[in-house]
């Protein structure tokens, strides 16, 4: 099959590399081989090697030696020329690269689903300032499946999640272990129970939780799918506070990662209520668009949640 896309151009393998390039322009500055191995902070064997493999390389002398010194050949005086052109290009292209950077570093963009973003994210951001005191970060909460739409539409750099698996379209590493707890007012028939409720008691009850699309709604109903539930919900909220509030109230029990309820466990606004036969343990994940590892400061906030775990 014929194609009309042209040939990719190869460079030539008698092209020398850039640190050979900088040694031969050390060398016309210099008028030394020795003086120029130092000015490159190499010895000066290893000078004249690098010289004489690119002599080799190229086909020509480059350089007349003599115990005075170290003199270009008319053929090393061009090469030089040369040279000289392509190591400021290449100059040109580092420091373009560095402002490609350094725009990257300026900012970064984290999406997480609610419980990590209120619970574990404001630690791990405060010690990336320290880090990073030049990086602005932007954070938005949302649930799981927002936090990977997020991502998958470039619109953030890293995201949390925390739902069964690593979503579509993304690759991930677990970062901490959560648990699901069943909680109710204390004024709640539960909070007097002396036995467990089993997996058919939890699957059959009217319950308070988060939306659909929630790590902690997919945990749970994967959790009770077994069991014939979990029942028709009592009421669907779009945030962790909102199901603490509901169920403070005495609305009815909720399920809610342990990470958000210390504060109102110890005082006693809320009662943990124990079940058996049922795993609520889950996985807290990092996430990024697949093929695309982290990089700048996405990289070292994940480095963080490593050390932090």
């Amino acid at each position: 099959m014929s194609s009309d896309a042209p040939a990719p151009v190869l460079l030539s393998h008698r092209v020398p590399d850039l640190g050979a390039l900088e040694l031969l322009l050390a060398v016309a500055r210099h008028g030394s081989l020795g003086r120029a191995a130092r000015d490159v902070g190499i010895t000066q064997p290893a000078a004249s090697s690098r010289i004489r493999s690119m002599e080799r390389q190229l086909g020509v002398a480059l350089l007349d030696r003599s115990p005075r010194g170290s003199r270009l050949t008319d053929a090393g005086a061009l090469v030089t020329d040369w040279a000289r052109r392509i190591v400021e290009a290449a100059e040109a292209f580092d420091v373009g690269a560095q402002a490609l950077r350094d725009r990257r570093d300026s900012r970064l963009r984290v999406a997480a689903s609610m419980t990590i973003a209120e619970y574990l994210l404001p630690g791990w951001l405060i010690a990336l300032r320290a880090e990073r005191p030049d990086t602005a970060v932007s954070l938005l909460a949302g649930n799981s499946a927002a936090v990977a739409e997020r991502l998958l539409a470039g619109a953030a750099d890293l995201g949390f999640v925390e739902g069964l698996s690593v979503p579509e379209g993304l690759d991930g590493t677990v970062i901490a272990h959560d648990r699901l707890v069943v909680v109710v007012a204390p004024s709640h028939a539960w909070a007097r129970r002396r036995t467990p409720l089993t997996p058919q008691e939890l699957a059959a009850t009217p319950l308070i939780l988060r939306e659909r699309g929630s790590g902690t709604r997919q945990v749970l109903d994967a959790a009770l799918a077994a069991h014939g539930g979990p029942a028709q919900t009592l009421l669907e909220l779009s945030s962790t506070t909102a199901v603490k509030g509901a169920a403070e109230s005495g609305a009815g029990p909720c399920v809610l990662s342990e990470l958000a309820l210390g504060e109102e466990l110890s005082s006693r606004r809320l009662v943990k209520i124990p079940v058996a036969g049922v795993r609520l343990r889950r996985q807290l994940r990092a996430v990024w668009p697949s093929g695309h590892r982290p990089t700048g400061p996405a990289r070292d906030l994940l480095a963080l949640t490593a050390r932090e775990a």
